[in-house]
């Protein structure tokens, strides 16, 4: 019997994105890509432990596929998540993933990076983990942020971010504030413009510092006493485990 084609034409895109992500070195690479900043194919292939010609031939088929997009600058070529709209999807899917994919580390490496990425991390442009969600929490009970009705900041949140010297632009068509899933603590932390914004003042700030070459961010005694000052989050909260 001949098979059927769909009529639905986002069904065979839609798979097409699915077999993209169904490989573990290409759903690496995206997931190490979710910091924000751009990645040499050399840097990607020894954080997959996977050779160069084998990164090049996934990174060309995540290129292809839109996931990715890439530069080159002389020998070496760099590649980074397409869009806030890519970021978004990754990890939402890792979200999904995370309850059915738990398995304990296999090493105290692995082990060693699963609880910094829980404890804070990038999430794009935005932070994550436990941080962001202390973070987003904290907003809301000062009625900074508002959760009931979708995320919305509120007079006085735009008000402190202006005091904290953070201009919010409004130009962007992207969404000031929305929530984006937490794939390790399953609650929403604050994403959108607002939270980029916030991300991007904490690191220049000197309140987090990144750990080691991926996303993981821990808050540093500066941090610590600047979100205590502004969101009146304990430190205790926020340092060590």
């Amino acid at each position: 019997m001949a098979r059927t084609r769909p009529n639905d034409p986002a069904v065979p895109r839609l798979a097409a994105l699915a077999a993209l992500l169904a490989d573990e070195t290409r759903a690496s690479f995206c997931l190490a890509l979710l910091d924000g900043r751009s990645w040499t194919a050399g840097e990607l292939a020894r954080s997959a432990g996977v050779a160069p010609s084998t990164a090049s031939e996934h990174l060309g088929k995540l290129v292809e596929g839109g996931l990715l997009t890439e530069e080159r600058q002389g020998r070496h070529r760099y590649v980074r998540l397409t869009d806030g709209r890519t970021a978004q999807l990754i990890e939402e899917l890792a979200a999904h993933a995370a309850p059915r994919a738990a398995h304990p580390p296999r090493s105290l490496r692995e082990a060693s990076l699963q609880h910094a990425l829980a404890r804070g991390r990038t999430c794009y442009d935005h932070l994550a983990g436990r941080l962001g969600i202390r973070i987003t929490d904290a907003m809301t009970e000062r009625g900074l942020l508002r959760q009931d009705t979708g995320f919305a900041l509120t007079d006085e949140g735009l008000e402190w971010f202006g005091g904290l010297g953070v201009r919010l632009g409004t130009a962007s068509r992207r969404p000031l504030a929305r929530g984006c899933l937490d794939w390790t603590e399953r609650r929403p932390h604050l994403a959108g413009a607002s939270g980029a914004a916030l991300c991007r003042h904490v690191l220049d700030a000197g309140w987090c510092e990144r750990v080691g070459t991926g996303r993981a961010v821990r808050p540093t005694p500066a941090g610590l006493r600047a979100f205590s000052l502004h969101l009146g989050i304990e430190p205790a909260t926020l340092a060590g485990g």
